[in-house]
C-alpha cells in the first residue's frame, strides 16, 4: 500500500535534498518510512494527533498523575471506579499530560481504577523527532547493512555500530523524551 503523508515523521524533500535524490525515490521513501516506524515503535505511540484514545490507568495515591502520551490536547472523560468525574470540579489537566485531582483529594492507590478518554499528539512533528528520523533514514539509505568498514580507491570509511543501528545518542535522548509514560512518573 502507498504510505500516507502522516506516516512520515520528517519531510521527504529534506532527505532528498540531503542525499541529492528525487523526492519520490522509492528507496529514499522506504528509508524514511522505516525510520518513522522505528521511532513510533520505540516511543510506543503515533506522535501525530489522536482524536480520542481511552486508556485505563493505575492510581498512584497522589494528587497528580501523568497521562501516557503528551501533548494532551483535550480530555473528554475521566471515570474513577465507575463514577464520571467533572472537569474543573473533580480534576484539571494540562498540555503536559498532568491530570490533577481537585478539592484536596488524591487518586486512589489502586490498580486499573481510572479510565481516561483524551486527545494527544503533535499537530506538527517536533524538530528533534524530525532530525533523528532524518539521520536514521540517511544512515539506512547510505550505509550498507552490516558494514563496519569499507575501502574504495585508497579511501577507507568505517561506520560505527551506532550509525548502522540508529541508536545514536541523539536518537536515544529523543526516544526517552517522547516515550509513553507511566502514571507514576509524576
Amino acid at each position: 500500500r502507498a504510505p500516507v503523508a502522516d506516516e512520515y515523521l520528517a519531510d521527504p524533500a529534506e532527505l532528498a535534498a540531503k542525499l541529492g535524490r528525487a523526492e519520490d525515490d522509492p528507496k529514499l521513501l522506504y528509508a524514511l518510512l522505516s525510520a518513522s516506524r522505528r521511532f513510533r515503535g520505540q516511543v510506543g505511540h503515533s506522535v501525530i494527533p489522536i482524536v480520542t484514545e481511552t486508556v485505563t490507568l493505575d492510581g498512584n495515591g497522589r494528587e497528580s498523575l501523568l497521562l501516557p502520551v503528551w501533548p494532551t490536547t483535550a480530555v473528554q472523560s475521566v471515570v474513577l471506579e465507575g463514577v464520571t468525574l467533572v472537569e474543573d470540579t473533580d480534576y484539571e489537566w494540562s498540555e503536559a499530560g498532568i491530570l490533577r485531582r481537585l478539592g484536596c483529594r488524591v487518586w486512589p492507590d489502586k490498580l486499573r481504577c481510572l479510565q481516561v478518554g483524551y486527545s494527544h499528539g503533535w499537530a506538527t512533528v517536533p524538530e528533534d523527532i524530525a532530525e533523528v528520523v532524518l539521520e536514521r533514514a540517511e544512515a539506512a539509505f547510505t550505509i550498507p547493512v552490516g558494514v563496519q568498514s569499507k575501502a574504495v580507491g585508497g579511501q577507507s570509511v568505517t561506520f560505527g555500530a551506532q550509525a548502522a543501528s540508529g541508536s545514536t545518542e541523539a536518537w536515544t535522548k529523543c526516544v526517552a523524551r517522547h516515550a509513553v509514560r507511566a502514571a507514576s512518573d509524576v
